[in-house]
């Protein structure tokens, strides 16, 4: 089967879908007499990727796989389509989100020192209930706190493959500039350029379309991705 055709072929699973695939997963809609090399596909992605280069949607990879997506920039045009708003988190979610991918696996009561205000029990339930967040296990302290990491699916939401593609922050010092680091807007938020008790700012969720793929380096099932520093 020639590479223009294993184009087609993706482009039709992809679309249909709706969801990240891994290239086993695509490989798996072949029949066994009919299923091209592993290197084949991967060159018809990537020849694929190429043709979209100049069109309104586009291919990625993210933890879950590849993806058929609208492009960012075209956002202003194609949320139209959808009379609801877009969910909206308070600066402290996501102040909350980003401390537990930038310092996984942490603690509720790790996160609270960093920022000086307590965690409130809605903002961890979001957290999870969304499954950008699990817990991995538990300190070894009296207690027993449970330990947070990010998932795969806070990966494809963001669209990243793994955690090595997040902004790089030598210090989380500034919690006020995370935000911005991720490429979520917080400008509109009152008394940003402080840390306050205040949790109610809200700020709206960017417009990333909710579908998964496996990252280059593939952790195994939905595990939380491994600590970065």
């Amino acid at each position: 089967m020639d590479i223009d055709r294993l184009k087609q072929i993706a482009e039709a699973i992809l679309l249909a879908a709706g969801r990240p695939l891994t290239l086993d997963q695509l490989l798996a809609m072949f029949t066994e007499d009919e299923r091209p090399e592993r290197g084949d596909m991967r060159k018809a992605l990537s020849a694929l990727e190429s043709d979209f280069d100049s069109r309104g949607i586009q291919l990625v990879q993210v933890a879950s796989g590849y993806r058929i997506q609208v492009r960012v920039e075209m956002q202003p045009w194609v949320s139209r389509l959808w009379e609801e708003k877009p969910s909206r988190y308070s600066r402290a979610l996501l102040e909350t989100l980003s401390l537990i991918a930038y310092r996984q696996p942490i603690t509720r009561g790790e996160i609270e020192e960093v920022r000086g205000v307590s965690v409130s029990s809605s903002i961890m339930k979001t957290l999870l209930e969304r499954e950008w967040v699990r817990a991995v296990g538990h300190r070894d302290v009296p207690g027993h706190p449970a330990i947070y990491g990010t998932t795969r699916q806070f990966l494809d939401y963001f669209g990243l493959k793994s955690l090595d593609e997040l902004p790089t922050l030598a210090e989380l010092r500034d919690l006020s500039a995370i935000g911005a680091e991720l490429e979520l807007d917080l400008s509109d938020i009152p008394g940003l350029e402080t840390e306050s008790a205040n949790d109610d700012g809200e700020v709206e969720a960017p417009a990333v379309e909710e579908t998964g793929d496996l990252p280059a380096s593939e952790p195994a099932g939905d595990e939380a991705v491994s600590n970065l520093h």
